[in-house]
C-alpha cells in the first residue's frame, strides 16, 4: 500500500471520483461542513493519496500559491489510529520538496490538529479564525 502523487491530468477518472468521494465523506458528511470543495484549485494541484482496495484511505492536495510557496490542503484519512496521517504528511513533504523546491509550505490547520502538523516542524503563524464553522490557524514549514 504505497502513496501515489499525480497532477490532475494524470489522475484516472476512477481516482478522481474516489478522491472527491473521500473528501465529501470526511468534510461534508463527517464534519458537517458545507463549503465549495470544487473550487477550481484541483486542476493545478499535486494530488497525493493512498488506496486501500478501491477506496482512497489518505489524501491531500498541494499547489504553488506563488514562486517558492506551496499550500497543502484537504488533508484526510479514512482509516484512523494507525499512523496513516503521519505517513501521508511525511511523504507529501518529501514529494513537495522534490517537485517544487519551496522556501515555505503553508497549511490552514483545524485547531485541534495543530500538534499533528507541529510534529513535522510546522509552526503556528496566525491567530485562530473560523473556516466553514471550524476553528483554524495558519501554519508554516520553512525549508
Amino acid at each position: 500500500m504505497d502513496f501515489t502523487a499525480k497532477l490532475f491530468d494524470e489522475l484516472t477518472t476512477t481516482e478522481l471520483y474516489e478522491l472527491l468521494r473521500a473528501r465529501f465523506e470526511v468534510f461534508v458528511i463527517e464534519q458537517q461542513c458545507i463549503y465549495p470543495d470544487l473550487d477550481g484549485v484541483d486542476y493545478n494541484s499535486l494530488h497525493i493519496f493512498r488506496k486501500g482496495g478501491d477506496r482512497i484511505v489518505a489524501y491531500l492536495r498541494a499547489f504553488e500559491t506563488e514562486k517558492g510557496v506551496v499550500r497543502m490542503g484537504r488533508v484526510l484519512t479514512t482509516k484512523r489510529g494507525i499512523g496513516l496521517g503521519a505517513k501521508l504528511l511525511k511523504y507529501a513533504i518529501e514529494e513537495i520538496d522534490r517537485r517544487f523546491m519551496p522556501k515555505q509550505i503553508i497549511i490552514e490547520s483545524q485547531t485541534h490538529a495543530v500538534g499533528f502538523y507541529a510534529r513535522e516542524g510546522f509552526k503556528v503563524c496566525s491567530d485562530e479564525f473560523m473556516d466553514a464553522g471550524i476553528p483554524h490557524v495558519k501554519m508554516t514549514l520553512e525549508r
